[in-house]
């Protein structure tokens, strides 16, 4: 299929019209992370049934996709034009002709973000203080909260000592709470440098009373300092009293007032949800169980502290139109005050009450009409398994999901990356594919029918149901058929990272204000 091609100057003309652009790395995580450009967007090719409906809502938006001369880029194109999308183009060149032309690009991950949270620091100079500065309070038993603002298993994996979870979004309408004594000082951290950054400042920009500094650089600069932290803590923030949540509303409104939040009612709602002339997310920035004990059709669940942190990872067009909501106000309209920051056309959803959240439970992404394929239930699978040498399954979950707890003897493998993994995996006369979304396998099945003369079956529901019916699993990185290339290792997580590792993320991210002026497509600014 001939594709149209796109150049430089054609996306860096979107951006700096804030014209409706998405530009999507179609690569895996990992070679996403090691070079792109500031808004190309990772959405992978093995996941685009998966994800497009959600993150592309509107069918004529103009796509662009980018690799970096795998092929990917000119597959994805085509895969978008069948799901029904009508302006796809490939960037010439990938990411060498990006560069060629002059583009900056940008490692890690989430990196509109990070960058936006190193540029508040260095206009406002948000207060902050240094691990064994924080240590020091602790020690001396000094009149302290330290709130995580990461979401709540990052706290629960790693945390400073004492500290409370209270996701970013949330911390205007609790700190309060927490901290009724306006002498109480509050210290802010996550594992590195952005929420700690955004969560102290909109603190200070709400007007709490107390004295706020961010842990600098946070779980990172407290292990390179050679303290320890906290494994396994529990630790909420509490529910929050009438009084409190009604001086937090007035206070988070104000800061969105300032920040030039413009507001919605449910008519412009049903409006925009036709996805007519703009592109629209519409978000719900509560907490997940919140979410899911009632919420508006058509609103996506969203924490709003995470939302800031990965915007690009649920609203890929930049240019878009993001709607928030929480009928408290406050965790939409904190949200909202960063995201017009960050150059969003941002609206907080007016006039919202219990009755109208009339849908229940967690949020269902729409997907395409999978295809016809072979299907076979979890019980027949484990029989065959047991005694048919010549059966073999392929799980083509996430690396990490895979390593967590997977069918016994399947191989793990990549769909980007089939045709190479098939042949690190034993030919049998019939494979069984499944993964987590189970809906991943069913795509794949007619891609693995081209590759080989076997049978090929989907399990019917996927990882899902072998564990639903009972069924034991393997665990840790038994068979891999592809290398984990779906997710770039992040030096922030988890509790045996090298501290070169830590301390390279730390100078990236002192970096990063320098490269955002080189790129020069942001629009950021500062109240």
């Amino acid at each position: 299929m001939s594709i149209n091609t796109k150049n430089y100057e054609f996306i860096r003309n979107k951006l700096l019209n804030k014209e409706e652009i998405a530009f999507l790395d179609v690569r895996e995580e990992d070679p996403h992370a090691q070079e792109h450009p500031l808004f190309a967007a990772n959405l992978p090719l093995s996941r685009i049934e998966i994800d497009a409906y959600s993150k592309l809502p509107r069918k004529d938006v103009p796509i662009v996709t980018l690799d970096d001369g795998e092929g990917f880029a000119q597959l994805a194109a085509e895969r978008l034009i069948s799901l029904g999308y009508q302006d796809v183009s490939v960037f010439a060149g990938g990411v060498a002709n990006w560069k060629a032309a002059g583009g900056e690009v940008f490692k890690d991950v989430n990196v509109p973000s990070k960058s936006f949270g190193e540029f508040v620091e260095s206009k406002r100079h948000t207060p902050s203080l240094s691990a064994q500065e924080v240590k020091q309070l602790l020690d001396a038993k000094e009149d302290v909260v330290v709130v995580d603002v990461r979401r709540f298993d990052e706290y629960n994996t790693m945390s400073i000592p004492t500290g409370i979870s209270v996701p970013g979004a949330e911390l205007v309408l609790r700190v309060p709470e927490l901290a009724p004594n306006p002498n109480t000082k509050i210290i802010v951290n996550c594992a590195g440098r952005t929420r700690s950054i955004i969560g102290t400042q909109s603190l200070i920009n709400a007007g709490i009373p107390n004295q706020v500094n961010a842990l600098r650089n946070g779980t990172i600069g407290w292990t390179l300092a050679g303290q320890e932290l906290d494994k396994g803590q529990t630790r909420r923030f509490p529910e929050v009293s009438d009084k409190n949540a009604q001086e937090a509303a007035d206070r988070a409104r104000s800061v969105a007032d300032r920040a030039g939040v413009k507001r919605a009612s449910l008519s412009d709602i049903q409006q925009w949800q036709s996805q007519t002339e703009r592109t629209t997310y519409f978000f719900d920035t509560r907490t997940p169980e919140e979410y899911e004990a009632g919420h508006l059709p058509g609103f996506r669940s969203v924490p709003g502290g995470q939302l800031v942190q990965e915007t690009e990872m649920t609203a890929p067009v930049r240019g878009a139109r993001i709607v928030l909501v929480d009928p408290s106000g406050v965790r939409a309209n904190m949200p909202a005050s960063w995201l017009a920051q960050m150059a969003w056309d941002v609206f907080v959803l007016d006039g919202v009450n219990a009755s109208n959240m009339t849908e229940r439970g967690a949020w269902k992404p729409a997907i395409p009409m999978p295809p016809k394929v072979n299907l076979v239930d979890a019980k027949t699978l484990s029989t065959w398994l047991k005694t048919d040498s010549n059966t073999m399954t392929i799980d083509f979950s996430t690396h990490a999901h895979y390593l967590k707890g997977h069918i016994p003897g399947s191989w793990y493998a990549l769909r980007s990356q089939l045709a190479e993994a098939l042949k690190n995996i034993p030919p049998v006369d019939r494979y069984v594919l499944t993964s987590g979304p189970s809906e991943l396998a069913l795509f794949a099945a007619p891609e693995l029918e081209k590759l080989t003369k076997a049978e090929v079956f989907v399990l019917d529901g996927g990882n899902k149901s072998w564990t639903d019916n009972g069924l034991e699993l393997e665990k840790g990185a038994t068979h891999l058929a592809s290398p984990p290339l779906d997710r770039y290792k992040r030096p922030y997580e988890g509790t045996s990272v090298d501290p070169k590792a830590m301390q390279a993320y730390l100078d990236w991210e002192f970096g990063l204000v320098e490269q955002l002026g080189k790129d020069g497509t942001h629009h950021f600014w500062v109240l």
